[in-house]
């Protein structure tokens, strides 16, 4: 179950269903079980920053930050409910960077959240960002082709 919730008051207007289709179907391609819970929250860029300053030491803000492992959800022992944070402010940005539609740098964007929650680590050297940058440009692709 993927559950969505804006806190962000600048904006009001996102479509939560293509979301969850979106999410729903990268978990699906990778193998997960209908039956994992993640959590997608839309807050603002103030509170993205401090966030991404307390966990990350980078005191900006940025589009995506993702908590937890799916694998961890699984382990009863640790059992961390997967959460995805997206600031729409950086997401408007990078889309009008970027040239895309807000939608299309969401998608990227709820995307590379969703691998990271799978353990794909773009930083962790160019072999994992190569795996991990390919199937986020294969995913939205599909996506967008899908539309």
């Amino acid at each position: 179950m993927i559950e969505i919730q804006n806190l962000d008051q600048k904006f009001k207007g996102i479509k939560e269903k293509p979301l969850i289709r979106i999410a729903e179907f990268v978990l699906h391609e990778e193998g997960v079980d209908d039956d994992i819970e993640i959590s997608v929250v839309f807050i603002e860029s103030d509170e993205m920053r401090q966030i991404n300053n307390q966990y990350r030491h980078k005191d900006k803000s940025t589009d995506v930050l993702s908590f937890g492992e799916i694998k961890d959800f699984y382990d009863p022992d640790k059992f961390i409910l997967p959460e995805i944070l997206i600031c729409s402010e950086e997401v408007s940005k990078n889309a009008q960077e970027y040239g895309v539609s807000f939608e299309e740098e969401l998608a990227k964007v709820l995307i590379h959240g969703v691998l990271h929650l799978l353990g794909f680590d773009h930083e962790k050297g160019d072999k994992e960002e190569e795996e991990m940058l390919s199937k986020q440009e294969n995913y939205l692709s599909i996506f967008l082709n899908k539309k």
